[in-house]
């Protein structure tokens, strides 16, 4: 439950970051174009100020000439002042004055586009700043939302993952201790009492030796024989549920025939095996993992699918090794994960150490079939 909290909590914040950054981007994405909307603008702007400054130093250029000649012609009315009327002396003093004055608002308004001009330039290159920027923020934010709804969205199916490795830990201990106790009753119960009776009866024949006759105490030794072999037998299986001897001396399909055929006889079931590919040796570490898979795949079946056919196909080439356990149980739905799962989680977590496949395929009411692909190169 605090597990699920937690998860939560950590689902909510990504969101919510996710959200803020969305946002960010979208407002830097409307300042940009904002920006590009103004930069347009401003370049209109600057080309018909352009314009304007090369058309008033046109116009500034013919005016001085004329204002030139205006001054010429006012030093010559100046000079031969008795030879002109006054009124014509009047009007060519205020025709040059009216020239100089016009040319030199002209100049005037030419300086003022000029500084038109600079400034729509400085704004022009700091909006091309501005642009550049802004794209270069939204590379970057596209960068962080794809890191915050994919990577993020790893690192949250890494923790879930750590979670479960972390319960499947939990679960092993629990395992270890539960086998450690199954196997201190079995002892207990077998070879323990066995020994203990065995010690009596070894007794009773020493007394019977020495009080009775030669046939009664020949009796009796053949009873003691005949407890330490059930104490033999004990012992051995005991040995042999926690590693088939087997295994190391006869090989994988040896051994695997003997498990499914005692299996099938004390469950009163079907269990078929067909062997395809090459018959060879492995080397061990395989040959276990692919007992332990076939022998978890087959528990199940029985323990959980109530099967009462199975089949175990296994088929060894030059590359892969390749088990297929298929029954015909009650099934179950592989996306319900629950408590009695833990035994699917401990066969992926094996053939994950070997970079294995596993593919697990069962609907409720249609049986289970579990594929188990490892790679294999040991020949």
């Amino acid at each position: 439950m605090v597990m699920s909290t937690r998860e939560e909590s950590l689902d909510k914040i990504i969101d919510k970051m996710v959200d803020v950054v969305e946002k960010s981007k979208d407002e830097i994405f409307h300042i940009s174009e904002d920006a590009r909307t103004e930069y347009e603008k401003l370049v209109i702007e600057l080309n018909a100020t352009k314009e304007k400054v090369l058309h008033y130093i046109e116009a500034e250029g013919i005016l001085s000439k004329e204002v030139q000649a205006s001054k010429k012609r006012l030093s010559t009315v100046s000079k031969y002042f008795d030879q002109y009327s006054e009124e014509e002396i009047r009007q060519v003093y205020e025709k040059t004055h009216q020239l100089q004055t016009k040319l030199i608002m002209l100049h005037q308004e030419e300086k003022a586009l000029r500084q038109k001009r600079d400034d729509l330039e400085r704004r022009i290159i700091s909006l091309e700043q501005t642009i550049n920027r802004a794209d270069g923020l939204v590379g970057k934010v596209s960068v962080v939302l794809n890191y915050l709804n994919n990577d993020f969205q790893q690192v949250n199916e890494i923790i879930k993952e750590a979670k479960e490795k972390h319960k499947f830990g939990l679960k092993i201990i629990q395992a270890q201790e539960e086998e450690r106790r199954k196997i201190s009753r079995e002892i207990h119960d077998g070879p323990a009492q066995m020994l203990a009776n065995i010690l009596l009866r070894s007794e009773v024949v020493e007394k019977t030796m020495r009080e009775r006759t030669l046939d009664d105490a020949i009796k009796e030794i053949k009873i003691v024989r005949s407890l330490i072999r059930q104490s033999l037998h004990d012992v051995r299986r005991i040995i042999y549920d926690l590693r088939p001897m087997a295994l190391d001396d006869l090989g994988l399909i040896p051994t695997l025939n003997k498990y499914l055929s005692t299996v099938a006889e004390f469950h009163n079931i079907t269990i078929d095996l067909t062997e395809l590919g090459i018959n060879r040796r492995l080397e061990s570490k395989y040959e276990v993992a692919l007992f332990r898979l076939i022998q978890e795949a087959v528990q199940n079946s029985i323990k959980h699918a109530e099967a009462s056919w199975i089949h175990v196909k296994l088929e060894i080439t030059d590359n892969y090794l390749t088990a297929v356990i298929t029954d015909n149980g009650k099934g179950f739905d592989p996306t319900n994960k629950n408590e009695d799962t833990f035994g699917l989680v401990g066969m992926k977590e094996r053939v994950d150490m070997f970079s294995g496949q596993l593919v697990i395929n069962s609907k409720n009411g249609q049986g289970t079939k579990v594929i188990v692909r490892i790679p294999c190169s040991d020949h």
